[in-house]
């Protein structure tokens, strides 16, 4: 596995200078993490299940209110995900060696007609969308047909229109062969993890850029996400979630100071005040940004810079923690709107949560109830940093699923971002 610091979107800090719901895959590259050995905010008390002091202050905020009544549907990953994957990995071979599915020439929607038509429909009954008796060379679009395609649609990630659009013709001439592969080598991934499954865990796919949180074998709540870009990939990992951390500091890491934070302290030394970052020396006494004008960047990495909790801060207003070997972690982000866009590939490695309140509040349900997302926000509201400690951890895994199966039906896919299935090996990130 890839040892992936992870690191809190400089571009984001940037920006304010200038700084399943599942997702299809997409790469813009934008930083994200703090250095190893951050586990709790500077100076944060331990907080204990607090109730709620005060009525929340009415304005708009970053997270939906949490549901009464979560929908209720199977994880993506599961117990059983990997011998389905494992068994449709089989049956997409079986369909290649016996010819695969046709090639369609090109987009079509409910005006088309005759032999373009029979041909989507042989192409989706071939990998189930529709049943056999279907695919009777039946040259007229009708309802079934536009079923058949959102549901195929919704497999891969995609908008669900019920036509073939650019995007869903680019899907369907993948050859089965690809297919069963991408199953193959994510059934491969999946059995090598030895992730312990429990009543409650949290699940990332990362090629999916998104989140699940699973209670009794059902995905009750699910969260699109934003995952490592190429240059910084989000490691598949396994740990436990101990603690929520409220107002966090966020360390930059050692290779975002040499790389970016080193020549602003040449060009821009009041970058820094602005972005409420503070630099500290060995025995954490503050230092000047203008008196380190002159210092190279590798002798400016030796310095700790922190960026301080507040609107600016990289890390959001949570940060869920997870120890692991990676120094990764879930979190929240000041820059919602990259939430809103189909690749969500951009971070540093570390995952960024949307509706990440009701994340965390799911998360300390067995350590009180009255952690709602109300009650987290009157938290941070108060300008302090606490750690809540989970009275009971959760399991949580970061997988790599490409391809993945629930039944004997069609499989899932999403695009392998970081050529895992070709074999390639990520390179691993220099501090």
């Amino acid at each position: 596995m890839l040892k992936v610091p992870c690191a809190g979107a400089l571009k984001l800090l940037a920006s304010a200078a200038i700084f399943f719901t599942l997702a299809p895959a997409g790469a813009q590259q934008e930083p994200d993490a703090p250095r190893p050995g951050y586990e709790q905010p500077d100076n944060a008390p331990v907080a204990p299940p607090r109730r709620d002091e005060q009525p929340l202050d009415e304005q708009p905020r970053e997270a939906r209110p949490r549901a009464e009544q979560p929908r209720r549907a199977s994880p993506a990953y599961g117990p059983e995900t990997a011998n389905a994957t494992a068994h449709a990995a089989r049956r997409y071979a079986t369909i290649a060696a016996s010819g695969g599915w046709p090639r369609i020439a090109k987009p079509l929607g409910p005006d088309a007609s005759g032999k373009p038509v029979a041909l989507l429909r042989r192409r989706l009954a071939i990998e189930g969308y529709l049943p056999n008796a279907q695919d009777s060379g039946d040259n007229a679009w009708d309802d079934a047909l536009s079923d058949a395609l959102r549901r195929f649609q919704a497999h891969m990630g995609l908008e669900q229109t019920g036509d073939v659009s650019r995007e869903t013709l680019r899907e369907l001439n993948i050859p089965a062969a690809t297919r069963a592969r991408e199953l193959e080598m994510t059934a491969a991934r999946l059995a090598k993890m030895h992730f312990r499954f429990s009543d409650r865990y949290v699940d990332v796919n990362i090629p999916a850029a998104s989140v699940e949180a699973v209670e009794d074998g059902n995905a009750v709540e699910r969260f699109t996400a934003v995952v490592g870009g190429r240059r910084h990939p989000s490691p598949q990992v396994v740990a436990r979630i101990v603690a929520i951390d409220i107002n966090p500091t966020w360390t930059v890491p050692a290779s975002i100071i040499k790389k970016e934070l080193a020549p602003k302290l040449r060009r821009n030394p009041h970058y820094f005040e602005r972005e409420n970052i503070r630099i500290l020396d060995a025995r954490g006494r503050e230092v000047d940004p203008l008196k380190l004008r002159r210092v190279s960047n590798k002798r400016a990495a030796r310095f700790t810079f922190r960026q301080e909790p507040g609107p600016k801060n990289a890390l959001g207003s949570l940060r869920i923690s997870m120890p692991n070997s990676h120094d990764v972690y879930m979190h929240d982000t000041p820059n919602k709107k990259l939430f809103d866009r189909d690749y969500r590939f951009l971070s540093h490695g570390c995952v960024r949560v949307e509706g990440v309140y009701d994340l965390a509040s799911w998360l300390l349900d067995e350590t009180s109830r009255d952690w709602t997302p109300d009650a987290l926000r009157d938290a941070i509201d108060s300008g302090r940093s606490e750690k809540i400690r989970l009275s009971q951890s959760v399991p949580v895994a970061w997988v790599y699923m490409t391809g993945w199966a629930e039944d004997d039906g069609p499989a899932f896919f999403r695009h392998d971002i970081y050529n895992l299935d070709k074999g390639a090996r990520t390179p691993a990130r220099r501090r």
